[in-house]
């Protein structure tokens, strides 16, 4: 059997925000953005080249969701990106 994370969600204020966020400023790939209904959408991205998991953008539907933005893992690291290059990934 082969089992692997495919999505990890991330809990975000506005999907457009975080869009131009990860792939203007981190360069990802929008991978996927399908509108569900009026309030949602299915929107993964990744870092270009990978082929594993991917983020899930998942806007926030109330107060206590929107509380957690920029405190999802507890105030603990969540996610660590590799890169092969950081001043140029940073510059």
């Amino acid at each position: 059997m082969y089992n692997r994370i495919a999505h990890i969600a991330l809990v975000v204020k506005d999907y457009d925000e975080a869009i131009h966020f990860y792939t203007k400023k981190l360069d990802f790939v929008l991978i996927e953005d399908t509108k569900i209904d009026e309030t949602k959408r299915w929107v993964i991205i990744a870092p270009n080249g990978a082929k594993e998991s991917c983020l899930l953008l998942a806007k926030a539907a109330n107060e206590k969701q929107l509380a957690c933005i920029g405190n999802q893992t507890g105030g603990r690291v969540g996610f660590f990106l590799f890169t092969d290059d950081f001043r140029r990934d940073y510059d």
